[in-house]
């Protein structure tokens, strides 16, 4: 970590280095609230230009419910090094191996939780291996490539950093609109110096590297739904990324438990994160572990 991080971690939780098989990865990493029994770990990946810091408002309700959260910045990501010109690091299958690694480190099996491009990782790595898991949820995270309005707003993206540097595209950004309208990685859960920090850590490669998956990746729900794993298909009621009719049906293929968080849009663990924390504490409680008993939850 740096000596003057961006953002402070939550009440109740910790930043630092996890080392892995594949390296060390940041986290912000928090424990079940005093004197509430501990009910499993909760491992958590951010987004495209997002980071750990997006969860950061989920940490105290799930301590509360019992739950460990760690929260990742993935490689080349935040406060996770990573090459700053070799796209070949960030291929997707790379990035899964990496998620198996930081399972690992946790002593898993733990719930997996992944956002927009974090759930499509996630994706990857639980279609690798999926028993470092007990659970997998996709929060806004579809079934295959973005909407087309999303892969021309990448395709802006990836445009500009073939040419410009990272100072210079943020400017660009700023220069576009108010963060709440131009949205990406000028809108989060910061203000606009630790959002401008947060985009100045990730690796251009990376960006370059996700920004093309995002616009590619295959649809594998079939796959996906053969494994022996509660499925969670988690979204807000407004989502021009994956349009909600798509997560949907998604979740009918997976035979998925079902949630759409009112009032939220592609980010309700920001938009909503009280109703989001609960909706996942719901599920992972519902989740038979006992020999003998059905691991299955997936009900609306």
């Amino acid at each position: 970590m740096t000596s003057h991080p961006a953002f402070l971690p939550p009440p109740g939780a910790r930043a630092y280095r996890l080392g892995t098989s594949r390296g060390e990865f940041a986290v912000v990493d928090s424990s079940p609230a005093a004197g509430v029994e501990g009910r499993g770990a909760v491992l958590m990946l951010p987004g495209f230009t997002g980071s750990k810091e997006d969860f950061r408002l989920l940490h105290e309700p799930l301590a509360q419910r019992g739950y460990r959260v760690v929260a990742v910045d993935g490689r080349g990501q935040h406060e996770s090094e990573g090459p700053l010109d070799d796209e070949s690091a960030y291929a997707q299958r790379e990035l899964a191996r990496d998620v198996l690694a930081q399972a690992e480190a946790l002593g898993g099996p733990v719930h997996l939780v992944g956002h927009s491009l974090g759930g499509q990782i996630a994706r990857a790595a639980v279609l690798l291996d999926h028993s470092p898991f007990r659970s997998f949820t996709l929060v806004s995270s579809g079934p295959a490539e973005i909407s087309v309005s999303q892969q021309q707003r990448v395709k802006l993206l990836r445009d500009a950093l073939a040419v410009l540097s990272m100072e210079e595209v943020w400017e660009a950004i700023q220069a576009m609109g108010a963060p709440e309208e131009v949205g990406g990685p000028a809108r989060g859960l910061g203000d606009q110096d630790q959002l401008r920090r947060r985009w100045l850590g990730h690796s251009p490669a990376q960006l370059l590297a996700t920004g093309r998956q995002l616009c590619t990746e295959p649809d594998r729900v079939a796959e996906l739904a053969a494994l022996p794993l509660p499925f969670h298909v988690l979204s807000g009621a407004h989502d021009d990324t994956w349009p909600i009719a798509i997560l949907d049906d998604m979740a009918l293929r997976l035979d998925a438990r079902r949630t759409v968080i009112t009032g939220a849009e592609h980010s309700p663990n920001a938009d909503r994160p009280l109703p989001t924390a609960h909706a996942l504490a719901d599920f992972w409680d519902g989740i038979k572990d006992r020999p003998g008993e059905p691991a299955d939850p997936r009900t609306s």
